[in-house]
């Protein structure tokens, strides 16, 4: 029976979960997510968890913060005078926005304090510093991609993988 391994593409049913039992993203109701193997495309202790697996294996698992999105980082908290803030967009504490870099990518940022002056935004992941806990299943194996993945960015930098928004992967 083939099993998971560099290069091929492997597709899992998951649900994430959180040390409080919250669910923070899941395939179900969705296609499986596809993972290339050995592409570097989720984070690292999802895609060791699923190395060497078979088709219809389950598997349950926790990633410390540091197998997953790492550590909250002061260092990504910026501020930015309210001044700069686009005319008739009135950000909200706890809201995300994107926000362009000099460069012109997009990404996610939360809204963590507003006052007279300035907007405050954290740029952590929101799951750094959180042990995540999946329960997976293999559902495929393919020498080649069986899924196109439109309205999905792979590397989960516009949102989620799966149908959730968290961007587990």
């Amino acid at each position: 029976m083939e099993k998971a391994k560099s290069g091929l593409f492997v597709s899992v049913n998951y649900t994430g979960t959180l040390d409080n039992g919250e669910i923070f993203d899941s395939s179900e109701g969705c296609q499986p997510m596809e993972v290339q193997m050995g592409s570097g495309k989720v984070i690292p202790g999802f895609e060791s968890a699923i190395m060497g697996m078979s088709i219809n294996e389950t598997k349950t698992f926790t990633l410390s913060p540091e197998e997953a999105y790492g550590h909250r980082d002061d260092s990504r908290m910026h501020d930015f005078p309210k001044s700069d803030i686009p005319a008739g967009m009135e950000p909200e504490v706890g809201q995300t926005l994107m926000l362009s870099t000099p460069q012109g990518q997009q990404i996610p940022a939360r809204v963590d304090c507003i006052d007279d002056e300035k907007v405050i935004f954290d740029l952590n992941h929101p799951l750094a510093g959180q042990s995540l806990t999946f329960k997976i299943e293999v559902v495929g194996i393919s020498k080649t991609a069986t899924q196109q993945h439109s309205g999905c960015s792979s590397d989960c930098s516009s949102g989620g993988c799966g149908c959730g928004d968290s961007g587990c992967c």
